[in-house]
Formats: C-alpha cells, structure tokens, sequence
C-alpha cells in the first residue's frame, strides 16, 4: 500500500466516523431506538463496511445483527442499542445530569460460580455479545435466564461496560434492587461479565 493509498483510506474512515457520530445523536435524540431506526443504522453500517476495516464500524455492525437476527427488536435490546450509541457519541445516558462515580457492588470476594438449574440475569452491555448470545451460553450450560431481578436469582452478571456511573443509567435500578436482596440475606451474588466468562470457560 503506498502512502496516497494509505491517507486517503484513513480520510475515508474518518468521515465515516463523524457521519456515524452524526447518524447516533440523530437516532438517540428522543431516548430511544426502534426498529425501523435500527434497520436504517444497519443497512448504513452495512453499506460502508464493504469499503472499510475500521472496527467501530465492523463492531457495531455485528452487534446490530445479531439484534435483528430474528427480524425484531425487542425492548431489551433497544435499550443496550441506545446505551452504544449514546457511549459511542460521548453523551450522557441521562440527558442534562452529571454522572456522580461510585464503585460497581460486585461481590468481594467473588464466588464460585455453578451453572446447572441456576437463574442468571445479565445487565449492561457485555463485551462477549448480545443480550441473546449471552443467555443462550447460560443455557448451554444447564443454567436458566432470569426475566428480571427477584428473590429466586442466583447471579446478577454485570456487562463489562458498566461503568462506575451505573447509578444514573438505565439498568442501575436493576443493580438497587439486587443489592437490596443481597444485604437483606438473600444468597443472590453480583459479578462481573469476566468472572462468568471465567468460571464458565465461555468461548
């Protein structure tokens, strides 16, 4: 590849990457995404990952796939779309308010993690893939997806793009409510997407 080759590629990704900005502060102006504005982000991605590598592109590319794989958008996962788009532009989740830092409530020590006939729950974004992937390693496992935070959830996963501002996004009422379980008794543990990764060998 000669140098002229070289620039002109990197001003090539470059506009892409503004347009892309441009494109998701567009759709996540209202607070939210739906299925016709994901498809419409999907067929965009799709049309300038034929003339580029750049991995943001290619990144997101397969996580909107993998949403719209089976035709839908479901209500988990407009909102882990919204929460990429919104970290992707370097907005706050919540608009007009400060995220105040705190520290993520995972479990210290962390336990040993068991798999057959337990209820898992994930919330955030992981970084091993979509909300469906995620459940579908639980399951092949013997372990069984948890439709939200009670007193019968064994593990609480947290997406490793939780950040330390958890408090102020969207899933942090489902991190209140399990450590309210958690310090009132309930045998409920809060991990990490890494820990499960871990103990689980997940590939």
């Amino acid at each position: 590849m000669d140098i002229f080759t070289k620039f002109n590629r990197k001003d090539i990704q470059d506009r892409q990457i503004d347009t892309l900005i441009g494109l998701s502060k567009g759709l996540v102006a209202d607070g939210k995404v739906d299925q016709s504005e994901a498809e419409f982000l999907q067929t965009w991605l799709i049309q300038n990952s034929q003339a580029s590598d750049n991995p943001i592109i290619l990144n997101l590319l397969a996580k909107v796939d993998a949403m719209l794989a089976d035709g839908f958008l479901d209500s988990e996962e407009s909102l882990e779309l919204l929460g990429l788009l919104h970290r992707f532009t370097g907005e706050p989740s919540i608009p007009g308010e400060l995220a105040k830092t705190s520290t993520l409530p995972v479990d210290d020590p962390l336990p040993d993690v068991a798999f057959e006939g337990r209820l898992f729950l994930f919330t955030g974004t992981c970084a091993y893939g979509t909300r469906k992937q995620c459940q579908k390693a639980v399951e092949s496992l013997g372990g069984v997806n948890a439709k939200g935070v009670t007193q019968k959830l064994d593990y609480l996963v947290l997406g490793t793009y939780v950040t330390d501002s958890w408090a102020h996004e969207s899933y942090g009422r489902k991190i209140e409510k399990a450590m309210e379980y958690r310090n009132a008794g309930v045998p409920l543990s809060i991990i990490t997407e890494a820990h499960w990764v871990i103990c689980g060998n997940i590939q």
